[in-house]
């Protein structure tokens, strides 16, 4: 039976059969259910980066022109609470898909986005407020960074493994590009309305909010197959590849997440940009970013997901060099194309990062049936694992966009400035460059059949 139906376990539209490997289901039924809860999921998730992201614009507004006396410092410790709540939840969030069932869970983080955003509507307006209470306020928008974690989780549960690349990729597409939209709607509010008008760029996504709970309602479905796997998270954890690819993630997602809330108030303070010259420039470097991701997979799939990535930091690498030269001599021309730059190879690094993941634990795979365990077995257990490790890296990677802003908040108090940030993240990613080497690239013989420079340094 391939129809939602009812089940004891909720209310609510569940399907108690799904299988999406079977090539007559799909064809007959089951391509056509999974995309029409895809195209839902793509809209819950765009909107949560949106949400997410939203008091990176708004911070725009905050200038003594509209009552804020907010330094530097305190912007950026504003959008790293933010971040980091986003970042935290994408852990629970996984785990309440199988819980509660993938549309009613869609549904109930969409309709509790209009919490930050009815708050962003009305402190945008209350500069009086104290910065605390603004802080504790505005960290609820982290509740649109969990989004991802959970959208992701579900629309992997709808797809059979020949397809779950391409649904993976415009899910993940799809919400990244949350992010310039947000910026774009910020830019065109301050051209029309002024910097006093903030609270109209959160009172859009109130009617958005509402169509996305009503799409949730009356297109999605939830798979009553599917299970928390705890005992794979836990292996995944225990894993060193978890750590490892964990720790590039926040060199790539990190950088991406953590420059994108800090560009436009880098602008203002580094540059003296005004609200509108800020929010002008600010949306080219996440969009590109978000738009060339399935390039770095595709690049991943012909050279090695560990010679792209290497790559990629040697590039981020020399663009950081860039910026920091932009820095000290004042160069705005040099400083946002440094930027931009960066923000195409976060996302070139992206795709390539998490392509890597499944070639680690297929070498696993082989390993283990080398050792003694049935072929089906190994792959399996292999399967799990790297499922597990593909939703928490992107957790952890989030953690990266934390770091950022609080290392641009310190660099701010402590010297004034954020060139010293630049120096810091410049010798990050330099480490980043020394652990794709020696983990993923140094030793040879891949595995056969496998893509050269992923799988050789998963074997012990």
């Amino acid at each position: 039976m391939t129809a939602p139906t009812e089940t004891p376990r909720a209310r609510g539209r569940w399907i108690t059969q799904w299988d999406p490997e079977d090539a007559d289901f799909w064809e007959r039924t089951g391509r056509r259910t999974a995309n029409r809860n895809l195209w839902a999921s793509i809209l819950a998730e765009h909107l949560g980066f949106s949400v997410w992201t939203i008091w990176s614009v708004l911070t725009l507004f905050m200038t003594p022109e509209t009552g804020f006396d907010y330094t530097a410092a305190q912007k950026f410790l504003l959008v790293s609470v933010v971040t980091l709540v986003g970042a935290v939840l994408r852990v629970p969030y996984t785990l309440a898909v199988p819980r509660f069932g993938g549309r009613n869970w869609t549904l109930v983080s969409v309709a509790a986005l209009l919490v930050p955003t009815v708050l962003a509507i009305l402190l945008i307006q209350r500069p009086e407020t104290p910065f605390a209470v603004f802080v504790l306020l505005a960290a609820t928008a982290g509740l649109g960074g969990g989004n991802f974690s959970s959208s992701m989780s579900n629309i992997n549960a709808f797809f059979p493994e020949r397809s779950k690349g391409w649904a993976l990729g415009l899910n993940a597409g799809g919400g990244n590009i949350g992010v310039p939209v947000v910026q774009v709607l910020g830019l065109g509010v301050i051209a029309v309305l002024g910097v006093h008008h903030g609270w109209v760029l959160a009172a859009l996504y109130i009617p958005l909010l509402a169509l996305a709970c009503w799409v949730s309602w009356r297109r999605m479905d939830n798979l009553a197959g599917a299970v928390a796997d705890i005992g794979a998270q836990a292996a995944a954890v225990r894993d060193r590849h978890f750590w490892i690819m964990s720790f590039l993630y926040i060199g790539t997602f990190g950088s991406f997440i953590g420059y994108g809330f800090a560009f436009g108030l880098l602008l203002q303070n580094e540059f003296g940009r005004t609200p509108l010259e800020a929010a002008a420039v600010t949306f080219i470097g996440p969009l590109l970013g978000s738009l060339i991701r399935p390039v770095g997979g595709h690049l991943a799939d012909r050279f090695g997901g560990a010679r792209v990535t290497l790559a990629v930091f040697a590039a981020m690498t020399a663009g950081t060099a860039a910026i920091v030269l932009a820095s000290t001599q004042g160069s705005l021309a040099l400083f946002t194309t440094g930027f931009i730059a960066l923000f195409l190879l976060t996302g070139v690094g992206n795709g390539s990062t998490y392509k890597m993941i499944p070639a680690i634990y297929a070498a696993r795979a082989a390993d283990l049936a080398d050792a003694g365990m049935s072929r089906a077995a190994a792959t399996a257990h292999a399967k799990r694992v790297a499922g597990a490790v593909l939703g928490l890296v992107g957790a952890v990677g989030a953690l990266g966009g934390v770091a950022i802003n609080l290392v641009f908040r310190q660099s701010f108090a402590t010297f004034g400035g954020a060139t010293p940030a630049y120096v810091a993240f410049l010798a990050f990613y330099l480490v980043c460059i020394a652990v794709t080497y020696l983990v993923y690239l140094r030793r040879p013989a891949p595995a056969a059949g496998a893509a050269p420079a992923d799988t050789a340094a998963a074997r012990p």
